[in-house]
């Protein structure tokens, strides 16, 4: 007889994670584990083969699913590639190089790159994720064609003390109990996929290292960034305050526009239903209009 092994933390995330892939991402899509020195990366990608690709990050303990809006809608036009954070809940695996540092966050890029094999690339990403991708069109503007920002943060403006407040019992001692209670309260209870909020609740349980953190990049740094830049801030967010951030914006980065999308916040993006449309339409546009057009 043969024992059934016991469901542990881990089992019941990459369970919860298969199945949102199987629900939620269109068919066609491809999984591929690139080695890097700081560990195996797991991408989700979909679109065809010999299209532009677009490497999207997600927010932290989100994983790459949460990009199937976008996968579907713009893997019309590029190689969609969804990546999951080495370090972060996902099937992404650590090395033995632990990322610690900035730096570390760029090696590991320019290695997932490298073994992508691909040219320059639309980057893009959400929340932590935009952090990452901001400090990485920084260190290698050559590589990144377009640069996307979802509602990121640390990176223009800090957070609001209310929001950390409330994330501080679920940072302390992670639940899924405590994930959704704070998720609940961020979204105003918005009608959140279902499969992905039980992989949201699961990813509690999933062990993850540090995320590093450190300065927003400095003023200098970011006005000489020439990567045309989207910048997409959740108008009703409780993580900062979208017009600080749009202001900010404006001021230092001159190659980038800014909207605000009304009626989500920032855990909402980028999967709640209403607000896709529009996000995904400013994406599109913004991706299939020439460089050369949006320089002054």
């Amino acid at each position: 007889m043969t024992s059934t092994p016991p469901v542990t933390g881990t089992t019941a995330f990459l369970a919860a994670y298969d199945a949102v892939l199987a629900a939620a991402w269109p068919a066609g899509t491809t999984c591929t584990d690139i080695p890097t020195p700081w560990g195996s990366t797991r991408l989700n990608s979909y679109g065809p083969q010999d299209a532009p690709p677009l490497l999207l990050l997600p927010g932290g303990g989100a994983t790459s699913t949460v990009w199937y809006a976008q996968a579907a809608e713009l893997g019309r036009t590029h190689r969609v590639h969804a990546v999951d954070l080495v370090g972060e809940p996902g099937r992404s695996t650590v090395g033995e190089r632990p990322i610690r540092t900035v730096d570390d966050l760029n090696g590991w890029l320019d290695a997932l790159l490298d073994g992508l094999g691909a040219g320059p690339v639309a980057l893009g990403g959400h929340s932590y994720g935009g952090w990452i991708a901001l400090h990485y069109a920084l260190h290698a503007p050559h590589r990144v064609r377009k640069l996307i920002l979802l509602d990121p943060t640390g990176c223009f403006a800090g957070f609001r003390p209310g929001y950390l407040l409330h994330a501080l019992p679920m940072l302390l001692r992670p639940s899924a109990a405590r994930t959704r209670a704070f998720l609940e309260w961020e979204t105003g209870r918005a009608a959140l996929d279902p499969d992905w909020l039980r992989l949201r609740e699961a990813a509690a349980a999933f062990p993850s290292t540090r995320p590093v953190t450190g300065p927003r990049p400095s003023p200098e740094a970011l006005r000489g960034l020439g990567v045309p830049a989207l910048v997409l801030l959740a108008g009703q967010g409780r993580a900062q305050d979208a017009p600080r951030v749009a202001a900010a914006v404006d001021r230092l980065l001159p190659h980038a526009e800014t909207a605000v999308l009304p009626g989500v916040s920032h855990h909402a993006l980028p999967l709640y239903g209403p607000a896709v449309p529009e996000l995904n339409r400013r994406m599109r546009e913004f991706l299939s209009t020439d460089d050369d057009e949006r320089r002054p």
